[in-house]
């Protein structure tokens, strides 16, 4: 789908709302024309009652004027002016109307631009965004679609203006084609003239659009490295500079051309003048209302030439967003991941991987080589191995962000290929390392998708999911704000949210994506029960580093550069001395080491809190001490006292609180 085609499709999906825009605006050029050409004779009639202006006036005046030969000579100037105050309210009349269907038409075809836009993202195939820049989407999704949709209304005012200029030569030639000639001839070296500014707006343009998508992607990864990328900040201040550097040439190119055509207007008029008194020197006297009324009607006319100019300029700038969202919109360069017609209902035998290869498109070498593998319902399976060995892969298979490259995923039998995807992943439950949440209340992110949850639902799957005592002791509780991707709770808090949301669900599948990697001691233990709670009695395959966190597997699958090295459950795969027995023994080595410095900090850590509460209880028994003995005779002196007495005994309560929490 080329640019023209993106435009076309759009147009005729809203072809009455164009039409309509065009004629509308067509006929307020007609008015606009017919109150032109009548100035003149209005003119003459209030300058000289007694000239009858019907004898003198060119041929299309006096078809217009024969309205007025019913009038006398004395009347027919006040008839006139009517005629040309009307004429003058419904050209503003049908300009409003046609500008406010070529506003309403922007934004209805931006509306179905970025809609077609959010459909295609959510049906395009997760290798598109591995391949695209977050900056890119969102630069193209924002300001490129408004860009072309500005392209789009300037074809259609280019057709209005240009349908003007017809209007206007049509009124030219009829009154002198002589000096009409001269008038194109003039015009046409403008219009030569102005070329070179539209070609200057067609290089501003594609300057703003590439500028514009390197800012927002330097940008966007600015903000998820957490703004500390300082060296990060000269070049994104680069490309605002040459942006607006970019877009200030573009406007001061579009400035000029303006002026530009109204001086070389006003010496076109002089030549006219200059080429009329040599045409019509006999006959000036007799001809005065024709070259009158010619001299005013292209003065009126001239400025078409700078607006035809001006939207050429517009569109020429606006061609590189135009080309920019026909390849964001078209699907034929896209990978999409077919559909299937079976509704997904509930596992009834297991998962089976049958002889599955795999490589990512655009990639020879295989990630997953001839894995086979049988998962039973209801049962854990674990994946563990070296990075890179696919584990990831392995579960990015079983929603279908990909299909394997050869072999099947067969649900009871069935291939996996056959079944809805929206219904498939609707019953798998994910709970991944990072964890998306949304910039809102805790209760949106735990029920997020759902309709009719009741509270006491959300609070059942906090509590299962170890979130609750943390919530309940949040000033809002389920309707506090957590912030841009949960900034403001801890990791160990994210998951657990992420674990409730899971638990609301009541997915039938789970995978759990190293969900507890990223986690210090005191929270693994927390959302590890969790997780323990949420696989209960569910089919679940679990990626883990930790070797510790799937020893209750029903069988670990030890993955090694892309097949199966062993199956076992824990006891076993150490019983046979091979990947997993020396991966274990090198874990376990290290986490006792680790363990025993934790132990030594934890000791100190409790050593300080024992001081610190002591001191504050010290402090808290003096002061009461002075009050209630009535040692102090100042009574601000007291109040003081107690305040300070209210301090420590808070600050003893957080100690407490805090050694429990320890």
């Amino acid at each position: 789908m080329n640019p023209k085609q993106i435009l076309l499709k759009y147009t005729l999906k809203h072809w009455i709302l164009v039409v309509s825009s065009i004629v509308i605006g067509f006929a307020s050029t007609i008015f606009n024309g017919v109150g032109a050409i009548l100035v003149i004779p209005l003119l003459i009639s209030f300058i000289n009652p007694e000239n009858d202006i019907l004898k003198t006036a060119p041929q299309i005046i006096k078809k217009l004027l024969s309205v007025f030969e019913f009038f006398s000579v004395d009347t027919r100037f006040f008839w006139m002016f009517a005629a040309i105050l009307l004429i003058l309210i419904l050209k503003h009349i049908t300009n409003f109307v046609s500008n406010f269907l070529g506003t309403y038409l922007s934004l209805i075809m931006a509306k179905d631009m970025r809609i077609d836009s959010v459909i295609l993202l959510l049906e395009v195939d997760i290798d598109y965004y591995v391949k695209s820049k977050i900056g890119d989407i969102f630069n193209r999704f924002m300001s490129e679609i408004n860009r072309a949709v500005a392209s789009i209304r300037n074809y259609i005012n280019l057709i209005k203006i240009i349908a003007t200029a017809f209007m206007y030569l049509a009124i030219l030639l009829s009154i002198s084609w002589q000096l009409t000639i001269l008038s194109s001839v003039l015009g046409g070296l403008l219009g030569l003239l102005n070329q070179y500014f539209v070609k200057r707006a067609k290089k501003f343009g594609e300057i703003i659009t590439v500028t514009a998508k390197q800012q927002t992607n330097k940008l966007l990864e600015l903000i998820k490295a957490g703004g500390n990328e300082r060296y990060e900040l000269e070049s994104i201040v680069e490309d605002i500079e040459a942006r607006e550097k970019a877009g200030l040439d573009a406007q001061t190119n579009n400035a000029v051309i303006a002026p530009l055509n109204e001086i070389g207007g006003v010496i076109i008029i002089a030549l006219i003048i200059i080429a009329g008194r040599y045409l019509f020197n006999e006959q000036l006297q007799a001809l005065a209302t024709i070259l009158l009324t010619y001299l005013y009607v292209l003065f009126r006319a001239l400025p078409i030439v700078g607006q035809i100019n001006s939207a050429r300029s517009s569109l020429l700038g606006d061609v590189s967003a135009v080309e920019v969202v026909a390849d964001f919109l078209i699907r034929d360069n896209k990978p999409f991941m077919s559909n299937g017609s079976i509704p997904y209902q509930r596992l009834e035998t297991g998962i089976h991987f049958d002889n599955v290869q795999f490589s990512y498109p655009g990639h020879q070498e295989l990630v997953l080589k001839g894995i086979d593998l049988w998962i039973p319902k209801g049962k854990m399976i674990a994946l563990v191995g070296a990075s890179g060995a696919g584990k990831s892969t392995i579960a990015d298979l079983l929603p279908r962000f990909y299909d394997p490259t050869a072999g099947r995923i067969l649900f009871d039998g069935q291939d996996l290929r056959d079944y809805e995807v929206k219904s498939l992943r609707k019953a798998m439950g994910i709970v991944s390392q990072d964890t998306f949440l949304f910039n809102n209340s805790l209760r949106f992110n735990i029920a997020y998708g759902l309709t009719d949850v009741s509270d006491a639902e959300i609070v059942a799957a906090t509590k299962r999911a170890n979130a609750y005592e943390f919530i309940s002791k949040l000033p809002e509780g389920l309707d506090t704000e957590i912030g841009d991707r949960g900034v403001r709770l801890s990791g160990g808090q994210k998951q657990r949210l992420a674990i409730a949301r899971a638990l609301l669900r009541d997915p039938d599948i789970l995978i759990l994506d190293e969900a507890t990697s990223a986690l210090d001691t005191i929270s693994e233990r927390l959302v590890q029960e969790a997780i323990d709670e949420l696989c209960r009695e569910r089919t679940t395959l679990v990626i883990a580093h930790r070797l510790s966190t799937v020893q209750k597997a029903y069988q670990i699958v030890v993955l090694d550069k892309g097949k199966v090295a062993e199956i076992g459950n824990h006891e076993e795969l150490l019983a046979q001395g091979g990947h997993y027995a020396r991966l274990h023994a090198l874990q376990f080595s290290d986490s006792k080491e680790a363990d025993s410095k934790n132990r030594e900090d934890e000791q100190k850590r409790k050593a300080y809190l024992s001081y610190e509460a002591r001191s504050s209880l010290n402090s808290l028994l003096g002061s009461l001490r002075l009050v209630s003995e009535d040692l102090i005779d100042d009574s601000q002196e007291k109040q003081e006292i107690l305040e300070e007495s209210c301090s420590s005994a808070m600050r003893l309560l957080h100690i407490i609180e805090d050694y429990e929490y320890s």
